[in-house]
């Protein structure tokens, strides 16, 4: 195990990330699991917290099997040679692909209260998850916040993840923050030995604290 937690990989991240001092930085972390670790780098860099919501396109046969992702704009990106492997067409998963679109308008609403984001084109916004496998659902982040947010610089961080999944952000980001990447890379969760589920009710009780309210 490299992380006795999601606290402690949060701890550690910020930890690495405060070395590269990001400057005008927003933390935009992915839910749920990357809400915990984002907290930990919002507040190590006194910075902004907020989140952004992309989601694993599971494929029919197996819903374990991420076969593609969704941002919250209905941009789909699928893992196109996995597909013609099963032999799943788009048609398969088109319901599936509608679903999780709906389980995105939910979390935007439920957590934040509304789609829309301030006006980041002069911060450096820091993706932030709990780690990455196949890497889709953070390309979606990456390429929604690219499009849609106009940012000045996009970080990409996160504990762990397999060489090649870096090597896919390192194409999409200004900049990739990564404290593992071991050569036997089964699932995120090997690398925790605590790896349960986060809430809705973690997630809003720590973006309650990052509100203007507050």
């Amino acid at each position: 195990m490299l992380f006795r937690d999601r606290v402690d990989a949060g701890e550690q991240l910020a930890r690495e990330i405060e070395k590269r001092e990001p400057s005008n930085a927003v933390v935009l972390c992915i839910p749920r699991g990357g809400v915990v670790l984002g907290e930990r780098v919002a507040r190590r860099l006194g910075v902004p917290l907020d989140i952004i919501v992309p989601r694993k396109i599971g494929s029919p046969i197996n819903p374990e099997v991420a076969v593609g992702a969704v941002a919250q704009d209905g941009s789909t990106y699928l893992n196109e040679e996995l597909l013609s492997l099963m032999g799943v067409k788009r048609d398969d998963i088109q319901g599936i692909i509608d679903r999780e679109v709906s389980e995105i308008e939910r979390r935007m609403t439920g957590y934040r209260g509304s789609a829309r984001y301030p006006d980041f084109s002069g911060n450096t916004l820091i993706l932030v998850d709990d780690g990455a496998a196949t890497g889709y659902t953070m390309l979606a982040a990456a390429r929604f916040v690219k499009g849609s947010l106009n940012p000045d610089r996009l970080m990409i961080a996160l504990p762990v993840a397999p060489q090649d999944t870096l090597d896919l952000f390192d194409r999409e980001s200004d900049e990739v923050v990564c404290l593992n990447s071991p050569e036997e890379f089964y699932a995120v969760g090997q690398f925790y030995a605590e790896f349960d589920q986060t809430t809705d009710g973690e997630v809003l009780t720590i973006l309650n604290k990052f509100s203007p309210q507050a």
